[in-house]
C-alpha cells in the first residue's frame, strides 16, 4: 500500500508547484498593471498657450550705386607679327659676307647690311655699260656737229629745197636714232648700277631675324629664301571674341580709307581716325612677373569667324612689343595670351558682382529689415560683373550672405549693426 502512495504524492507535489508559479506570475502582472495605471493618473497635463517666435538672420550687405561703367571682356588672343617677310635676293651670285647680327634672334635696323653677294661680275658689267654710254654720247656729239653744218648749208640753199626733203637735209632721222641709242645706253648703265647695289642685301625695316637659310659660299638666285624677318615696331594680337559681345567693343571709325589729291593720285590715309578703339590689357601670368601687363588697342574686326571656335576675331595692335623703350615684358610670337578688352560705357546701370546674382537673375535685397527677392533686367555680363538696368535702385542694400532659408519677408539684421549676435539670434514674444 505504501508503495502505491509514493507516486501519488509526487504528482500532487508537482501540481502544487505549477499552481504556485502561475499564481506568482499573475501577482507580478497585476502589480505591473496597477503601477502603469497609477503613473498615468498622476502625470502632469501639458497646457497649450499661444506663442509667437520671431528670429532675424544675421547678414552682410553692400550698398549699390547706379552709374556709368565700362565692362571688361576677358578673352584669349594669339600673338602674331604685324610685318612678316621671307627675304630673297634680287640678283644671282655667291654670298661672300654675312653680318654678325644676321643670325636667328638677331636685331637689325632698317638699312643695316645683312649679307653681300660677290659684286665682281656686276662691276664688270657696269664698266661695259659705261663705255657703251660714252660711245653713244660721242656718236651723238658727232651727229650734232653734222646737223650744225647741214643747217648752214640749208641756209645757202634756202628756197630751193622742199619741206619733204628739209628733215633729211638736217639729218633729223639720224640724230633721232643716235639719241635713242644714247638713252638705251644710259638706261643700261642705271640698270647695271642698280644690280650692283642689289649685291648688298639690307634690312627693309627694324626687324628680328627668326631664321637664316644661307651662309658664306652659298649660291643664291632671285626667289631663293635667305631669311625670315619680322618687324619689331608693332605686333598684333588676334583675340577671339564671342559674337554677342561685339556690340560692346569700341572699334576705330576711319575718316577716309583712301583719299585723292588734286592730281587724282591716291593718298594713304588709313592712320587718320575719328576716335580710338578700345583699350586692351594683355597678361601672361605663367611667364611675366606678378601684376605685369602690356597695353594695346583694338584696331579692327576681321570679317570672318574662326572655323573651329565660331568666334569673331578682333585685331589688337601692340607697339614696341619687345619692350625696348620701357623695359616691359616682351611678347613672344604664337603665344596664347590673356586679353582684356575695355568695352563701351554702359549708362545708368548698377554693377554687381556675378556671384550675388541668384537663380533666375534675382537679387536678395534688405529693405526695412526684411528680405525682398527682386527680379532684375541684366544688360550685360562680363567675367566678374553683371550690369543691371532694372530691379535695383540707387542706394539699396543687396544681401551678400548665403541664407539657409530663403523666403520673401523673413527678418534680417546686419552683422555690423553693433548688436550682440547671441542676443539677437532669437527674439521671442509670448502671448
Amino acid at each position: 500500500m505504501a508503495h502505491n502512495d509514493a507516486p501519488r504524492r509526487r504528482l500532487i507535489w508537482r501540481l502544487l508547484r505549477i499552481a504556485g508559479n502561475a499564481l506568482a506570475c499573475c501577482l507580478i502582472l497585476g502589480a505591473s498593471a496597477a503601477a502603469i495605471v497609477v503613473i498615468n493618473r498622476t502625470e502632469p497635463t501639458a497646457q497649450q498657450i499661444s506663442a509667437t517666435r520671431k528670429s532675424a538672420a544675421l547678414v552682410d550687405t553692400i550698398t549699390v550705386q547706379r552709374g556709368t561703367f565700362r565692362p571688361r571682356l576677358s578673352v584669349l588672343g594669339t600673338v602674331e607679327p604685324a610685318q612678316d617677310i621671307v627675304l630673297s635676293p634680287r640678283v644671282s651670285g655667291q654670298v661672300i659676307e654675312l653680318s654678325p647680327r644676321f643670325v636667328p634672334g638677331g636685331m637689325v635696323r632698317a638699312g643695316d647690311l645683312l649679307l653681300r653677294i660677290d659684286p665682281a661680275d656686276f662691276e664688270n658689267t657696269l664698266s661695259i655699260r659705261k663705255s657703251e654710254l660714252e660711245q653713244a654720247q660721242a656718236s651723238l656729239e658727232i651727229e650734232q656737229g653734222r646737223q650744225s653744218l647741214a643747217e648752214k648749208e640749208l641756209s645757202l640753199l634756202e628756197g630751193t629745197i622742199g619741206d619733204a626733203n628739209r628733215s633729211l637735209v638736217l639729218r633729223e632721222p639720224q640724230i633721232a636714232s643716235i639719241r635713242a641709242e644714247f638713252s638705251a645706253a644710259k638706261a643700261a648703265v642705271e640698270r647695271a648700277e642698280l644690280d650692283l647695289q642689289r649685291t648688298r642685301v639690307v634690312a627693309p625695316f627694324d626687324a628680328q631675324i627668326l631664321s637664316r637659310s644661307v651662309n658664306v659660299g652659298s649660291q643664291v638666285s632671285p626667289g631663293d629664301e635667305l631669311a625670315r624677318l619680322v618687324g619689331v615696331a608693332e605686333y598684333w594680337v588676334m583675340a577671339a571674341v564671342p559674337v554677342r559681345s561685339l556690340p560692346w567693343v569700341q572699334f576705330p571709325e576711319p575718316v577716309d580709307q583712301q583719299a585723292t589729291n588734286n592730281d587724282g593720285e591716291f593718298i594713304d590715309d588709313q592712320g587718320a581716325t575719328e576716335n580710338n578703339g578700345s583699350t586692351v590689357r594683355l597678361r601672361n601670368p605663367g611667364a611675366w612677373p606678378q601684376g605685369a601687363e602690356r597695353i594695346g588697342q583694338v584696331a579692327r574686326m576681321i570679317g570672318t569667324l574662326d572655323q573651329q571656335t565660331r568666334l569673331a576675331r578682333v585685331l589688337v595692335t601692340v607697339p614696341d612689343p619687345l619692350g625696348e623703350s620701357d623695359q616691359a615684358p616682351p611678347l613672344i610670337l604664337d603665344t596664347l595670351i590673356e586679353t582684356e578688352i575695355e568695352g563701351k560705357p554702359i549708362e545708368d546701370v548698377v554693377r554687381l558682382e556675378r556671384k550675388y546674382i541668384r537663380d533666375s537673375d534675382t537679387v536678395w535685397v534688405m529693405k526695412d529689415d526684411v528680405l525682398e527677392i527682386r527680379d532684375t533686367e541684366i544688360v550685360f555680363r562680363d567675367a566678374e560683373y553683371a550690369y543691371i538696368r532694372q530691379g535695383l535702385a540707387d542706394g539699396e542694400e543687396v544681401v551678400v550672405t548665403t541664407l539657409a532659408t530663403v523666403a520673401p519677408g523673413i527678418g534680417l539684421r546686419k552683422i555690423d549693426d553693433g548688436s550682440d549676435p547671441a542676443a539677437t539670434a532669437d527674439a521671442e514674444s509670448i502671448q
